[in-house]
């Protein structure tokens, strides 16, 4: 087993162990180590366990940028630490109220684009035999933006087709629609993206953490978390801005100085997603376990097995 889930096994049983560690491995400045620094601290982990502080850095390192089942360091776009540097002004910008559909069209297609590639970079890999993409794999990750970009543009899209005039069909698609769809749209871009883990399975393990097989119904229960944990990252992140907006328009304050509504949407927006980040990847264990009876019928007892899931 990787000494990243090790690591996870051990120490990632509760709640708020989880959003300990999440809360150092998403330091932006992790992000500065080299390749080689990756490989060398997650070599010292695999080799001991942490004793000091120069060995508790080494995992923080390894945990936030090598991949658990390829060993490789994930590229540095798409590990943990860039996440909300990149994603914070792509949400600001896709959850703005747009004069036009092509605005809302091109903010969206950069938010979904970098979700499928971080969706795609993180997920399990332990059944495939070449890490490259496949042809399938690159359609699922062009489709699923795409589908998801289209989608998520629709508010946009009813309030200028229909020529919505009522202030109040407004505020709707504007501030209450886009709460519901954006967690659909989180959902079904890490249902989609990581649909062939369920058909093939993925690796699991024993409690010593021996591979003992490919099991699709941890596939699947791996999938369903990682995507519910996406759904509640971006529904919350919508909801409560644009629900402690629509309540401020109705105070003196914001009703003298109308302008004052965008600019704290922008830093409720920013300041939701960075507490929701850390808290959504730790609402599920990073290594999960399944009872042996919901995979394998021959056996009829209650042992649990590891399964690895999508660190993020």
């Amino acid at each position: 087993m990787d000494p990243n889930l090790l690591h996870w096994r051990d120490q990632g049983r509760s709640f708020f162990r989880r959003l300990q560690t999440w809360i150092n491995l998403l330091d932006p400045t992790l992000l500065l180590s080299s390749d080689p620094e990756i490989q060398k601290a997650h070599t010292l982990i695999g080799s001991s366990k942490p004793q000091d502080k120069k060995d508790e850095s080494a995992l923080t390192l390894s945990l936030s940028s090598v991949h658990a089942d390829s060993g490789a360091a994930l590229p540095l776009v798409f590990r943990p630490p860039a996440f909300l540097p990149i994603a914070a002004p792509l949400v600001v910008a896709s959850l703005l109220p747009q004069s036009s559909v092509k605005p809302a069209l091109f903010w969206q297609f950069l938010l979904q684009s970098y979700c499928a590639g971080f969706n795609h970079a993180n997920r399990n890999s332990s059944t495939e035999q070449d890490k490259k993409a496949s042809l399938k794999q690159l359609l699922l990750i062009a489709g699923t933006a795409s589908y998801t970009s289209c989608a998520g543009a629709l508010p946009q899209i009813f309030i200028n087709r229909l020529g919505i005039r009522s202030p109040a069909v407004q505020t709707f698609f504007r501030s209450l629609f886009p709460i519901p769809l954006s967690a659909a749209l989180a959902f079904f871009s890490v249902f989609t993206i990581r649909s062939e883990e369920s058909e093939t399975g993925i690796q699991v393990f024993d409690r010593n953490g021996n591979p003992v097989g490919i099991s699709k119904a941890a596939a699947e229960k791996a999938v369903r978390e990682t995507a519910l944990s996406r759904a509640a990252l971006f529904g919350t992140t919508a909801a409560v801005p644009n629900l402690l907006v629509l309540l401020l328009k109705r105070t003196r304050l914001f009703q003298r100085n109308s302008l004052l509504a965008a600019p704290f949407r922008h830093i409720s927006v920013a300041l939701v997603l960075g507490l929701m980040v850390p808290v959504s990847f730790s609402l599920f264990p990073q290594l999960g376990t399944i009872a042996v009876r919901k995979w394998l019928s021959a056996y009829r007892n209650d042992r649990k097995f590891y399964t690895e899931e999508d660190a993020h």
